[in-house]
């Protein structure tokens, strides 16, 4: 009779152990994208990235205004100090020639058999800065001695009255050097952000993106006989109120097709505020330097006022700013993918607009 035997255990384990193998790496491949279906994060529309970047520019313009005023401030602070420390040195140099001159006419005092008079006690004295704060000096000393000696101790006090402000100022010098790096730290990784994520698109896409950010063009308005408002004459020239908004409006003008950058003021770029500052300051008006201060530099106006050379203010921190050139439209500096250009007042968020002259 034939032998019945079953086949070696072994055998079959070892054929369920290959399938389940393939199967978990089968899985495996899927879930990690090796079947050649992958699996990575959708690259953005240039919508989103559009969306994002203008998110960003927004960001690093409003740090970019808390920038220039932390900037601003510092220069002010410099120059306190400067004047300061200028003074600091010239009362010193008038008390050591008032104590010279004290330390001569105790000389002679001396050699004269007098003694040693206050002026003497001054001259030999090894803290002569706290014998002369001594509110009884001038009474031990002669009437003459005590107005010189008087002066002298006056110009002390004053010296160190200055010293000491002059100290206060350098510590709030540091305090604003301090804010405003930390406020270009945040400008720079806001625009460095912008700038990775405009990579990702095609050139293409990115010159459409440049072209519509912003709004407007970097050509004037085409004259409109006729016009209301500031729209141009028939010469091309736009028509302002008053001769320094003309002059600020012109300057504007001049300036389409410049580079914005951020804390520039020109001659040949600008940020928003650093534009209409040196607007104003070509026709001999002294702007603020920061948006939140230029809104409270003049008459605030409504919309529907506006008048050619107005500044006009966008969003709710006040962190954009334009100059009105009737028609409904402004200059501004964009951001950094646009240039200086003209532009539609609505395009943005308006929160108010200051007529300066």
């Amino acid at each position: 009779m034939a032998s019945h035997r079953k086949p070696p255990q072994h055998r079959r384990s070892g054929s369920r152990a290959r399938a389940l193998l393939t199967a978990v790496l089968a899985g495996a491949a899927a879930s990690a994208g090796l079947d050649g279906v992958g699996h990575a994060a959708p690259k953005p529309t240039p919508e989103q990235v559009r969306e994002e970047v203008d998110k960003l520019y927004r960001e690093a313009e409003a740090a970019t205004e808390k920038y220039n005023g932390a900037k601003e401030k510092t220069e002010a602070a410099e120059r306190r100090v400067d004047k300061l420390q200028d003074e600091a040195a010239r009362r010193t140099e008038e008390l050591n020639t008032a104590r010279e001159a004290l330390g001569s006419a105790a000389a002679a005092q001396y050699r004269s058999g007098n003694g040693l008079g206050p002026a003497m006690q001054l001259a030999l004295s090894s803290d002569p800065d706290r014998f002369l704060r001594d509110a009884g000096l001038a009474e031990r000393a002669g009437a003459l001695q005590a107005t010189e000696i008087a002066s002298v101790a006056r110009q002390i006090r004053e010296l160190d009255e200055v010293r000491q402000e002059a100290r206060t100022e350098l510590e709030e010098l540091e305090v604003q050097q301090e804010r405003a790096q930390r406020h270009k730290k945040t400008v720079t990784g806001k625009l460095a952000e912008a700038r990775r994520l405009l990579s990702r698109l095609t050139a293409e896409e990115r010159a459409r993106l440049a072209a519509e950010s912003g709004g407007g063009s970097a050509e004037a308005p085409p004259a409109r006989p006729g016009g209301t408002g500031g729209a141009k004459s028939s010469s091309g020239k736009i028509s302002a109120p008053n001769s320094r908004a003309s002059a600020a409006v012109s300057y504007a003008q001049r300036k389409l097709g410049s580079p914005y950058v951020w804390g520039a003021t020109g001659p040949n770029a600008f940020d928003c505020s650093g534009l209409v500052q040196a607007a104003y300051r070509s026709a001999g008006v002294s702007l603020p330097r920061t948006t939140y201060a230029q809104i409270g530099a003049g008459q605030r106006v409504s919309r529907s006022q506006l008048r050619p050379g107005d500044l006009v203010f966008f969003y709710p921190g006040v962190t954009h700013v334009g100059m009105y050139i009737g028609d409904g439209k402004m200059i501004h500096a964009p951001n950094p993918s646009a240039p200086v250009r003209v532009a539609p007042v609505d395009e943005m968020p308006f929160a108010g607009a200051t007529r300066v002259v």
